[in-house]
């Protein structure tokens, strides 16, 4: 049965959200404070306090939220084509997250999280195994249709959905490349982290490409945008992220094996973190412990 709908409606009716923009002015503000104001004070002499490649990404990470939130992409997503939405949803949780955090300043992150509590829960949180089951149970979540249905009805639980996605993103993107080095696994360990979380996005994807019948009854409209039918809107969502949640990541998955790890870098192949600066001893260490150790006794000479 078809949903109660306006046939009448423009599906490329303009719409302002004035959330998003707002939004948006809010993190590009915050920004460029933190960069200008506060990061001359928090860095040390001399050194740099945002790259030029950190403020390329911030602006893509910038238009992709832009893009991926405001018309025509979140209102044809929300009310006509699930592929739309699945778009939508690759897009934050694959591509604005690692992004967001290419763009992330170490010392920003430092202040933001502090060095107590908010640091021991990010670095719980991000740990590969905690953020891997956090991120997939996420996206599996999201495409229930019960869940489906009811945020497209629903403002507040459609960005509180968007907002789960993205924080659970950011984090499980921390182990691969985020500003935290310590926090980062070798290589070897990075490629087979990102090669699981391309698994379970194949399990919805399967479902909806040979799905019989409309999966979501919200996407059961009359208009039709495109001309697409449900069981081609629902195909093509399949598509979009079987490409977004596994060639992606294979994609990633093959640059740093003909990239960083063909050169040599990083290669141990243990699977738990690096260590940080922090625990790397000193010339001064050591040479301050062998100070402290006494003198062999000499041996006794035979008459």
């Amino acid at each position: 049965m078809l949903a109660a709908f306006d046939i009448t409606a423009d599906p490329w009716a303009f719409q302002l959200h004035l959330e998003v923009w707002a939004l948006i002015a809010f993190l590009i503000g915050a920004w460029v404070y933190s960069v200008r104001v506060i990061g001359p004070r928090a860095v040390g002499p001399g050194e740099v306090v945002v790259t030029t490649r950190q403020k390329w990404f911030f602006v893509f990470t910038m238009v992709m939220l832009w893009g991926a939130s405001d018309w025509p992409v979140h209102d044809i997503g929300e009310q006509y084509l699930y592929s739309v939405h699945m778009f939508q949803h690759m897009i934050l949780a694959y591509l604005l997250p690692p992004l967001a955090l290419l763009s992330m300043p170490e010392w920003l992150l430092r202040l933001i999280v502090g060095q107590g509590r908010g640091y021991k829960f990010v670095r719980f949180m991000s740990k590969p195994a905690v953020a891997g089951v956090l991120f997939n149970l996420t996206v599996m979540v999201t495409h229930i249709p019960g869940v489906v249905n009811t945020s497209t009805q629903s403002g507040v639980l459609h960005y509180s959905i968007h907002f789960l996605l993205v924080m659970s993103a950011l984090l499980m993107w921390m182990p691969v490349l985020g500003p935290f080095k310590e926090l980062h696994i070798s290589y070897p360990a990075r490629m087979g982290y990102l090669f699981l979380q391309s698994i379970v996005p194949t399990v919805p994807a399967g479902w909806l490409t040979f799905a019989e019948g409309p999966v979501y009854k919200h996407y059961n409209v009359p208009v039709r945008v495109w001309g697409l039918t449900v069981a081609n809107d629902q195909q093509i969502a399949g598509a979009i992220m079987k490409v977004g949640g596994s060639f992606y990541l294979w994609g990633i998955i093959i640059y740093m094996y003909f990239g960083p790890y063909k050169d040599g870098a990083n290669l141990d192949s243990s699977y738990i973190r690096t260590r940080g600066d922090d625990d790397m001893l000193t010339y001064e260490q050591v040479t301050s412990a062998f100070d402290k150790v006494p003198p062999a006794p000499e041996p006794e000479r035979s008459n």
